[in-house]
C-alpha cells in the first residue's frame, strides 16, 4: 500500500515542473550523481557545492541530505531531489535583486570557463567536471552541450548558459 503512496507522490511532482525544467533537473541529478548509482549521497552533494563556492561542515551536508530523504536516511533519490528542489523553489524570495543573481550566473559561468574567452567548449566542460572531482561521460558532455548551445557553434556562451540555468 505504502507504494501505491509513494507512485502517487513521485507522479505528482513531475507535474510541478514543465518538461524542460524537468529535463534540466534529471540532467543536474545526474551530474552531482557522480558513481550513476541513482542516488545522491553526502560526498557527491559536498563535492557540488562546492563547485558553485558554497562550503559547509560534513554534518550540515549530512543533516540537509536527511532532511530530503523520505526515510530520513543519508541517500536521495531522483524523486526526492525533485521534492527538494520544488521546497526550496518556494522558500526562495520573490524580491532577490537581478543583479545579485546575474553576479552568482557570472560567477558559476567562470568556473567552466577556464580561459576567460566568453564560451564554454566542450573540453573546458570537461576539465572543469574534472577538476571539481565530477568527471563526465562523452554523452553527459554532448547531452548538456546540445541542451546548452542553442545557437550550435559548439561551444556555451554566457547568455546560453544564463538562459540553461534560469
Amino acid at each position: 500500500m505504502a507504494k501505491a503512496g509513494q507512485r502517487r507522490r513521485r507522479s505528482s511532482i513531475k507535474k510541478e515542473f514543465t518538461e524542460k525544467e524537468l529535463q534540466d533537473l534529471r540532467t543536474a541529478f545526474e551530474l552531482i550523481d557522480s558513481n550513476q548509482d541513482g542516488r545522491i549521497n553526502p560526498d557527491e552533494f559536498k563535492i557540488m557545492l562546492e563547485n558553485v563556492g558554497i562550503e559547509l561542515e560534513d554534518e550540515k551536508i549530512e543533516e540537509l541530505i536527511r532532511s530530503a530523504s523520505h526515510a530520513g536516511v543519508e541517500v536521495i533519490d531522483e524523486n526526492e531531489f525533485l521534492t527538494w528542489i520544488k521546497h526550496i523553489q518556494e522558500l526562495r524570495p520573490e524580491a532577490k535583486s537581478e543583479d545579485d543573481g546575474a553576479k552568482e550566473l557570472m560567477e558559476a559561468f567562470r568556473v567552466f570557463d577556464l580561459d576567460n574567452n566568453g564560451y564554454i567548449t566542450r573540453d573546458e566542460l570537461r576539465l572543469a567536471m574534472d577538476k571539481i572531482g565530477e568527471p563526465v561521460t562523452e554523452s553527459q558532455l554532448t547531452e548538456f552541450i546540445n541542451m546548452a548551445d542553442t545557437d550550435k557553434d559548439g561551444k556555451i556562451n554566457y547568455e546560453e548558459f544564463a538562459k540553461l540555468l534560469s
